[in-house]
């Protein structure tokens, strides 16, 4: 069947190419992002890929899988994309009139945005959500390229060393010399965690607290559900705020201009989001961005704020009529 299929894509025919490539465009996707960190991006070398592969179907001499042919396609395409893009610019602090407390740290890692659970695709099993968790795709990124795509092809999708090393045009002793250094340096930088499991009782009960909290704007009940070494990012802002007395401040000084929000719920890297949209006296509240929670336990450890471009990804609208969601 395949073989048909690869003849007829080589003749032309775009839906037999169609047919070929559809199973694994999820996780290509998904591979994407983690080796770019921006869902945009993602969705850029994806195509990319796609058509690399339609113009390359004739090299294609069937020796390895039609999988492994487009992963290294598209790990060489995202190789690309890292080397090629400029550094981007960090925003500015997202509250003009509140004066930003003094930060922790500024991040490594300013250029970072949400993947939407619905495209993660069928093979996201719960077990398996680490690998595309905001905590893991950040750590990602601060890799070296070529030690982020072995560790990626190794680790996260078990090929083989001697097929990362074709994929790479590399050799079996660089792959493993690769892959040595990238989990030491990612080792150093992941925190052991036990999320409660995705719908679970427990979840459901963490995330409606904070709704509760965050819509009332009651900074003591939001600290209640905090660890104490809570973690608060804002990409592209730089800023990075971690400790609950420091975090405390951060939404104290967030709600002391009166500004109140409505939260949407979606999902967001196999973790708990909502959209956040600033009330206004019209009754319509706007969309200012996106927050993901990590959760520990029954705590949330680390909640980051995404800017408003990264709703539409969700199928979130810019804006709500607060009348119409009561409703």
């Amino acid at each position: 069947m395949e073989a048909d299929l690869i003849t007829r894509a080589r003749n032309g025919d775009h839906d037999a190419f169609g047919e070929l490539t559809g199973p694994h465009l999820a996780e290509l996707r998904v591979h994407c992002y983690r080796m770019l960190g921006s869902f945009q991006d993602a969705e850029d070398v994806l195509q990319e890929t796609l058509l690399a592969a339609w113009r390359g179907l004739g090299g294609y001499q069937e020796r390895a899988s039609l999988r492994t042919w487009l992963y290294r396609i598209a790990t060489n395409r995202c190789l690309n994309a890292r080397r090629a893009t400029d550094r981007r610019p960090v925003a500015e602090w997202i509250v003009p009139t509140a004066e930003a407390p003094q930060p922790t740290g500024l991040s490594e890692t300013v250029w970072l945005q949400p993947f939407p659970d619905a495209l993660l695709g069928p093979e996201a099993r719960y077990e398996q959500t680490e690998t595309i968790s905001l905590a893991f795709v950040t750590a990602l990124q601060v890799l070296p390229p070529r030690q982020l795509a072995v560790l990626v092809l190794r680790d996260v999708l078990g090929f083989r060393a001697d097929e990362v090393a074709q994929m790479l045009d590399s050799s079996v002793e660089s792959v493993k010399s690769a892959l040595k250094r990238a989990r030491a340096a990612l080792e150093q930088r992941r925190a052991a965690e036990n999320p409660p499991a995705p719908g679970s009782a427990t979840e459901d009960a963490i995330t409606a607290r904070f709704v509760e909290a965050w819509e009332s704007a009651d900074v003591e009940a939001l600290v209640a559900l905090l660890t104490e070494d809570v973690f608060i990012s804002m990409p592209p802002t730089p800023f990075e705020y971690q400790g609950r007395e420091l975090v405390t401040r951060f939404f104290a000084r967030i709600f002391a201009t009166g500004r109140r929000f409505d939260l949407v719920p979606t999902r967001a890297n196999g973790q708990p989001a909502f959209g956040a949209y600033l009330r206004t006296p019209t009754g319509v509240s706007h969309g200012t961005g996106l927050y993901v929670l990590d959760l520990a336990g029954e705590r949330i450890s680390a909640l980051t704020r995404f800017e408003n471009t990264v709703l539409p990804f969700f199928g979130l609208p810019r804006s709500v009529d607060r009348d119409v969601r009561r409703a």
